[in-house]
């Protein structure tokens, strides 16, 4: 009896760690959910080959959302109820997060949002006692006054319309922009909207030209992005584009093709070698999953991606438990230094600060050759930035 009670403590000791992994891997934003997915399958793989967490392995509990709202939905509850995750990494888009993490905070789960980027989606729960989102992607309270000062202050543009897509991605970004703006002393001269899978921008750009706009800025995902870009071309209207990181999407760049180039956006991971931890990530990325070009379709999704498992797998080691409450606790009070490929994160996060982002990391990458460069010499030399603390 006592060697049955000693084996089978054993077998549950080693039982798996299952994170899942939420994220739209078909349809219009597939080209950030897939290259997210690919990062997060890499982290972990290098974490189960040097011995996982806490003598376990990560298992990764991957779903598709298709970027509705209702899907997230469901697979929240299929995750917590069915799965039984400890944590759960992904979000893409501002509007499955809003609609889906509540079920994680009910449950005491934590939450890594690795790209969505709505300003409010880690203020979601401000008001309980406990907060258990989390998040490693630059939230558009930083990228909008980055996008503003861009255009307004570095390039001189005083006559700006803002394009924005119809989703709460867009219409947040939309207002954090004007907010931005507003600083400045500017209004726009245009402010127009489009839906998903509208393939004709036509009329949103023609009352843009004709109130003089001299820059467009822009909050929507790659294919809409891309119609901008085509739109201004059949116009023989060209302004520059100065936008949300998701200028740097393939299916913006690939669908654009050279009316896309020189469109700017903030990065807090440019495709470039500059670190011995980047290059790494880069070269088995590439070798791993082959991508067309060995450009990854959306670097900055694979990057945040990889580093949010190593994010919660330090919490996970510091407070030697896999159980929700004390992850959080852990994620708010990380000892140790976890080296990433976006920055080294240091204190992260704090009870009353669950973004691991801060205005001084994201630098301008720009669209040039079919791929995103750095935009500045000066972002190439410093290109690796840390957390201000607060």
């Amino acid at each position: 009896m006592a060697g049955l009670i000693v084996c089978s403590a054993g077998a549950f000791a080693a039982d798996p760690i299952k994170i899942g992994v939420d994220g739209p891997f078909t349809g219009g934003s597939s080209s950030m959910g897939v290259s997210m997915r690919d990062g997060v399958r890499l982290a972990a793989e290098e974490i189960n080959k040097a011995g996982g967490v806490l003598g376990r392995q990560i298992q990764l509990v991957e779903r598709d959302d298709e970027a509705k709202n209702e899907r997230g939905v469901q697979i929240a509850q299929e995750l917590i109820n069915k799965e039984k995750v400890v944590a759960t990494v992904g979000y893409i888009n501002t509007g499955v997060a809003l609609a889906s993490q509540r079920f994680f905070q009910e449950a005491k789960i934590p939450v890594m949002n690795n790209v969505a980027t709505g300003s409010i989606i880690t203020h979601q729960f401000d008001k309980d006692p406990e907060n258990y989102v989390f998040r490693n992607s630059a939230h558009d309270s930083i990228q909008a006054p980055m996008i503003v000062e861009e255009a307004v202050t570095r390039r001189g543009y005083k006559k700006v319309a803002i394009l924005a897509d119809s989703t709460n991605y867009g219409q947040l970004g939309r207002e954090d922009l004007e907010k931005a703006l507003k600083a400045k002393g500017i209004t726009p001269v245009a402010v127009e909207k489009f839906n998903i899978k509208d393939v004709d921008m036509t009329a949103q750009l023609l009352k843009a030209k004709e109130a003089g706009a001299e820059a467009v800025l822009t909050y929507g995902i790659g294919p809409e992005l891309a119609q901008i870009a085509n739109g201004m071309t059949k116009l023989g209207w060209k302004v520059p584009m100065v936008g949300s990181w998701t200028l740097s999407m393939a299916n913006y760049i690939d669908n654009a093709g050279p009316g896309g180039e020189g469109a700017r956006m903030p990065q807090t991971f440019i495709q470039e070698p500059t670190t011995p931890k980047r290059k790494a990530f880069i070269e088995n990325y590439v070798k791993t999953f082959k991508p067309k070009n060995n450009r990854i379709d959306s670097p900055v999704s694979a990057a945040q991606g990889y580093d949010s498992i190593y994010l919660l797998a330090a919490a996970m080691k510091q407070a030697n438990s896999t159980d929700g409450p004390k992850i959080k606790e852990a994620l708010e009070d990380l000892k140790a230094p976890v080296e990433g490929v976006v920055t080294t994160y240091n204190k992260p996060f704090s009870k009353t600060d669950h973004d691991a982002i801060t205005a001084n990391i994201p630098v301008f990458g720009e669209v040039k050759g079919g791929r995103v460069v750095f935009a500045n010499p000066d972002d190439l030399k410093n290109a690796v930035r840390v957390k201000q603390q607060q």
